[in-house]
């Protein structure tokens, strides 16, 4: 609960005062509770510092020294051969480790960036997420899962259509810059279908509880805090999460589905009296 907390009190404040990088060791402490977020913060600092990136003047040097420093010469990579593992979407881990997915990845570029004077936003792609770095007047477009790569407009879309499996058409509205706090949104939203994917369902619930604290504007966090609550054998709690799912959504898609799940389960807590 203290870790809820501590995450409640940085999600809700201004989104310019929203520090990502511990709103993002916040999340870390599903899998890690005892974590300390100053460990990695130095990390950070000690990346940007021994990158020498800071103080070459112009932006576009200093963004191509970063891209050769973190992901030449310190070799952070994309983990395509466990990209499930939880250890991917906790900021600590990927430091140590050196793997991660494309939002913690981006997350290491923005902040380690930012250390060295330039300006770069996440941008959540369909099925991918890179950044934009700005650079006078223009953006720079990189993955940093796939090496920090330069992408053009088309390469974009070829990363895209790999990503999700089929041709997507980008607009201008796909580049616009992720906020803060849909940034540690997305980063709780992989974490959850980590945990639901392994049956870890008690930290399954912790991150839809940081989830319903971030996004609680969105009714399919207390509707998947319901399932989860079931999975776990709360089972009168989870049906009060999913009747009022129904009662704030009667147009619900899912409402039927929904109906009949608490259906089941009332039937089971019957057969039990």
């Amino acid at each position: 609960m203290e870790a809820l907390r501590a995450f409640a009190e940085l999600v809700r404040a201004p989104e310019e005062d929203i520090d990502l990088a511990r709103g993002a060791l916040c999340i870390a402490r599903i899998e890690h509770p005892d974590l300390l977020a100053e460990h990695s913060l130095k990390q950070l600092d000690e990346l940007a510092a021994r990158s020498g990136a800071a103080g070459l003047g112009d932006d576009l040097r200093v963004l191509h020294r970063l891209r050769e420093f973190l992901f030449a010469e310190e070799g952070f990579r994309g983990n395509a051969d466990d990209y499930y593992d939880p250890r991917n979407s906790c900021l600590n881990d990927v430091l140590d480790r050196r793997v991660g997915i494309p939002i913690t990845l981006a997350l290491v570029t923005m902040e380690v960036g930012a250390r060295v004077g330039l300006s770069i936003q996440g941008i959540g792609l369909p099925g991918h997420f890179i950044v934009g770095a700005r650079v006078s007047a223009d953006s720079v477009l990189l993955d940093p899962f796939n090496g920090g790569a330069v992408l053009t407009l088309d390469g974009a879309q070829k990363v895209v259509a790999r990503a999700v499996g089929k041709t997507v058409k980008l607009t201008e509205a796909s580049f616009a810059p992720c906020s803060r706090r849909q940034f540690l949104i997305r980063m709780l939203n992989n974490l959850k279908a980590v945990y639901v994917s392994r049956h870890e369902w008690a930290k399954a619930l912790d991150a839809v509880e940081c989830l319903l604290v971030a996004d609680g504007d969105s009714p399919v966090h207390r509707r998947d805090r319901g399932s989860i609550r079931v999975k776990l054998g709360q089972f009168r709690r989870g049906v009060a999460d999913w009747e009022r799912y129904l009662g704030e959504n009667p147009g619900a898609p899912d409402g039927e589905a929904v109906r009949q799940q608490i259906r089941r389960v009332r039937e089971g807590l019957a057969a039990l009296n």
